[in-house]
C-alpha cells in the first residue's frame, strides 16, 4: 500500500517528506510548485530542479523515497547552482558536488536508522556552510504570491523590473511572471481540490474567468480542471 508523510522540516521555509509506493504503482505526475528538491532512494541522492510544466515521471523502480522540498528560491543557495541549471531536470547530486562528498551522503542515509532525520541533517549542514539566502526572495515570493503585479514586487523589494527579472531567474529558474503564473497555479489546485466549484476558484484565485483557469491548467498541469477535482 502506497504512504505518504510529511512535516515541517527543521530549516525554515523546508518541508521533509518520505513516500512508500506499492510494487505495482504507476506513473507519477508532479505539478509545478516553483520549489526544488533533494531526494534519496536506494542507494541515490537527486536533486528535482524548478518545473515550468507538469512533470510526467516513470513508474517507480524504487519503493521507498525520503524527501526535503525547498520553498521557491531557498535551494540555489544550499546547493550553491543556479536554479536555471536545473530548470526541468532531475540531476543526481554528484553532478553539482565531488563525487566522493555524494557518495558520503548517500551512505549516511543508507545507513541510518531514520533517513528522514538524516536528511534533514544534511539539509541543515549545506545551510550552516552556505549562509542565508538574500531575505528579499521571500519577499519576492510572498509579494506574487499575494497577486502583486511585477512591478509593484519590484517596487516593495528595493529593485528595478530589470533585477528583477535577472535574480528572479538565479533564484527560482524562471522570470517573475512565469512565478507569479505558478503561484496562481496552485492556490487554484488547492481550492478545486477541496471542492471550490472551477468559476469561483478562478475568482477568488486572480485568474481572468473559468476560460482562463482552464487555458492555464492544460498549459501548466497538462489536464483539465475536472480532472483533479474531488472524486
Amino acid at each position: 500500500m502506497a504512504e505518504y508523510r510529511e512535516r515541517a522540516a527543521r530549516l525554515d521555509r523546508a518541508v521533509v517528506w518520505s513516500r512508500t509506493v506499492a510494487p505495482d504503482a504507476g506513473p507519477v505526475t508532479v505539478f509545478p510548485d516553483g520549489c526544488m528538491d533533494l531526494i534519496w532512494t536506494e542507494g541515490a541522492l537527486m536533486v528535482a530542479g524548478p518545473d515550468s510544466r507538469a512533470f510526467h515521471a516513470a513508474a517507480p523502480r524504487a519503493q521507498e523515497f525520503v524527501g526535503i522540498r525547498f520553498a521557491p528560491g531557498t535551494a540555489p543557495t544550499l546547493l550553491g547552482v543556479p536554479a536555471t541549471e536545473l530548470l526541468d531536470q532531475r540531476v543526481p547530486l554528484a553532478q553539482l558536488l565531488p563525487e566522493r562528498r555524494a557518495r558520503e551522503l548517500v551512505e549516511r542515509i543508507d545507513d541510518a536508522p531514520d533517513r528522514v532525520t538524516a536528511l534533514e541533517t544534511i539539509a541543515r549542514d549545506f545551510a550552516v556552510t552556505s549562509g542565508p539566502a538574500d531575505p528579499r526572495l521571500v519577499a519576492i515570493t510572498d509579494s506574487l504570491d499575494a497577486g502583486a503585479s511585477v512591478a509593484e514586487t519590484a517596487a516593495r523589494v528595493g529593485m528595478s523590473a530589470r533585477l528583477l527579472h535577472r535574480r528572479s531567474l538565479t533564484a527560482f529558474g524562471y522570470g517573475p511572471k512565469m512565478l507569479a503564473r505558478i503561484l496562481r497555479f496552485q492556490r487554484a489546485l488547492a481550492a478545486l481540490r477541496a471542492g471550490v466549484p472551477a468559476a469561483e476558484t478562478a475568482a477568488v484565485t486572480g485568474f481572468a474567468d473559468q476560460a482562463h483557469l482552464s487555458r492555464e491548467f492544460r498549459d501548466l498541469g497538462g489536464c483539465s480542471i475536472r480532472a483533479l477535482r474531488p472524486g
